[in-house]
Parts: structure tokens; sequence; C-alpha cells
């Protein structure tokens, strides 16, 4: 498939910052958004408000309907009746992979469910104990036939720390601390194997590194410091290294650093990289941003190529943390060409990996709004 926290280890504003604690989920499936309850403070006379500049704080005023909710709704009904009795979630192409597990339970909890709550509680609780019973002794998280295994590593230790961040934990005890157990190992795993670039590539061996891959490794670092897990500076710091190295002077990134040119799905990976490594305002920032809505605006383009919903899983995150003018004109696009793309079963479909794997995406990407995910935060 294609995506530190005390005392002298918290990284300053330029790396990681403080981060919000995360929203109260909704008690059920038919919550209304926080988008619907905007809560922008105003900042003082000379202050730059950057964080109240987001969207995630700045919700605008016909971002969300009813027509998107029930065609979430209607998603989120037919991916929860696709998983299997084992609690995984895919089809034949790619087989029930963790990262399609992970992706597709990170789908219903942008909902607001969790294990033991929601209507698709129980579908995210049992997918946690699958992914789990997939952690390795040296802490990889991967299924028997992953030809790629820190892809799925990635996607599933971010699941990981998303449940824990939302649950701290949850009320089992004995569930708590192995689900804490299972996300420190993929944490230090991710740690031990980053390669001197800065950087991560297919296989837990730091010998070289890819943006695609790498993004996937920070994004699960993140969440796991926003759960409360150390994550040293200094990994951060090198990840931060190896992604600006790899920006092109179009603004767009190129696959790796021995050259290449850009590409779109893997330059919303590098922006996004960027944001959730803590940074937001940056020339690298601008020049990706404007690269993205030059060559990828929604409405624009081919819809059929082989990385669309990766591309636009990064894209929209990247928009929602730039916020702004960036939002505000990517969010409509992206939001009405997937409700136009939706099949008449809930699902939408992707030709390369699976309509488990499209659906989940598209899924993200539309709930991006709701806000309930931590790792959506800055």
């Amino acid at each position: 498939m294609v995506c530190v926290l005390a005392g002298a280890m918290l990284a300053p504003m330029s790396a990681w910052g403080q981060v919000a604690p995360p929203p109260e989920p909704a008690p059920d499936s038919a919550a209304t958004p926080a988008a619907a309850t905007p809560t922008a403070a105003v900042p003082g006379d000379g202050e730059v408000d950057l964080a109240n500049r987001s969207a995630q704080n700045n919700a605008m005023a016909d971002e969300f309907s009813p027509e998107v909710e029930a065609a979430i709704q209607r998603g989120l009904k037919a991916l929860a009746a696709s998983q299997k009795t084992d609690g995984t979630f895919g089809d034949d192409r790619w087989g029930r992979t963790v990262a399609i597990t992970s992706l597709a339970c990170l789908a219903l909890m942008a909902d607001g469910n969790l294990p033991g709550r929601g209507t698709y509680g129980e579908n995210v609780e049992r997918g946690m104990r699958h992914v789990m019973e997939a952690v390795s002794e040296s802490g990889l998280i991967a299924g028997e036939q992953a030809a790629a295994p820190m892809y799925g590593h990635g996607f599933a230790a971010l699941f990981l720390g998303e449940v824990y961040g939302m649950t701290s934990g949850g009320p089992d005890t004995t569930e708590s601390s192995k689900l804490h157990a299972s996300l420190l190992k993929a944490v230090r795993l991710i740690q031990s194997t980053q390669n001197d670039e800065g950087g991560w590539r297919y296989n837990p061996i730091p010998n070289d590194a890819d943006v695609s891959v790498t993004i996937a490794q920070i994004m699960a670092l993140r969440s796991a410091r926003n759960a409360g897990l150390d994550v040293p500076r200094s990994t951060i710091d090198r990840a931060v290294e190896y992604v600006r190295k790899c920006q092109n002077p179009d603004g767009g990134f190129k696959y790796q650093l021995t050259g290449g040119p850009s590409a779109w799905p893997r330059s919303a990976a590098g922006v996004a990289s960027l944001q959730y490594a803590g940074i937001y305002e940056d020339e690298a920032l601008d020049r990706g941003v404007k690269y993205l809505v030059e060559e990828a605006m929604p409405g624009r383009g081919d819809r059929s190529g082989a990385h669309y919903f990766y591309g636009h899983y990064y894209a929209v995150q990247a928009m929602y943390l730039k916020g702004g003018d960036a939002w505000s004109t990517w969010w409509p696009a992206i939001r009405d060409e997937l409700m136009r793309a939706q099949n008449a079963n809930g699902m939408w479909d992707d030709p390369s990996v699976g309509d488990t794997y499209g659906t989940s995406m598209a899924l993200i990407i539309l709930q991006m709004p709701k806000r309930y995910l931590p790792i959506f935060q800055k």
C-alpha cells in the first residue's frame, strides 16, 4: 500500500508545541459535529492568534450539512458491515492487513465511536484487539504477508495511539495495560528504525527512507505524544530535516533524497509531515500548499489515479491545519467530489487497493469537520 513529553524532552514550538486535549467524543453516531458551534477566541491587540486562524477553531458557516451527514452514515453502516468475525477489514486484493483494519477503525472513530461507546464501538474494539494481537515481540505491527510492513505499522500505531488518547486506556485495567504496552512497543520500534537521513522505509531496517513511509511514522509518533508517551525531540528534529530536503523548487516533494519529480499525493504527505512535527507557519508549507492547489484541486483532475485516496487523505489534513483560504477553498471541493462519487451501497470505489480502503479514506476525509480525532488538532 501506499501515511516528549515532559520536562526537558518537550520540543519548542518550532517542532512540537503544546496540544489541546481531545474533544469529548459524541455519545452516539447522530451527534452534531463540533463545527456547528465554533469557539474561536479573539486575540488581543497586536497579537497574532495562529491557532485560531486554523480550521480547527474557525469552522465555516456552511462547512457541514445534513446531506453530508447522511452520506457519512450510509458509509459507516456499509463499512461496519464489511468487518470480518476476527475483527479485520479488507478484501481480496490486499487481504485483511493491519493498515486497512486500522484505517477502517479510524473512520468509525471519527464519528465518535470508541470501544464500549457508540453505535460502532464494538467494531472498533474488535479491530483494536486484532491489531494488538499483531504486535510482535520487536514491536512491529504487521500481518504475516505484509510486503512493506512499515506502512501498516505506521497506520496501526496511529490507530492505537488515537484509541489510547481518547479513552485514557479505557475502563478495563487489563485491556488498558495491554493497549499501553502495545503502543509503547510500536513507538520504540519507530524510534529505533529511523535511518541516518532522518526518515523511514518499507522495512524496519534503518537503511534508507522515503517521504511516504516517513509521514506514517510521524503521525504515529504525534498521536503517541498526544496520548502522553515520551517521544525524543531529536527523533522529530531529524525527521523534519529529512522532509525539508525532499522538497523540490516547485514546492512539491520528491519520493527520496536521490531525486525525482514532484507528485501531488506525496507532496500532500510532505506538507502534512511538517505540520504534524509542529511546524505551522513556514515558507516551505506555503510553497507546498501552493503546489497542491495548482496540481490537485478537487474537481479539476482525474479520480482514477492509483493514489487518489492516499493523496486526498493527507491533502485535506494539510489544508485543515493550514486553515484560512486554503481550507475554505479546498474543503467544499473535496467534500462535493466525494459526495458525488459515493456508490448506492454506501461505499467508495478504489481500483488499486480496494473499496474498503477507499471507503475508509473517504469517511476520514468527510468527517474532518467533526473534529473528534486528537491527531487532527494542533
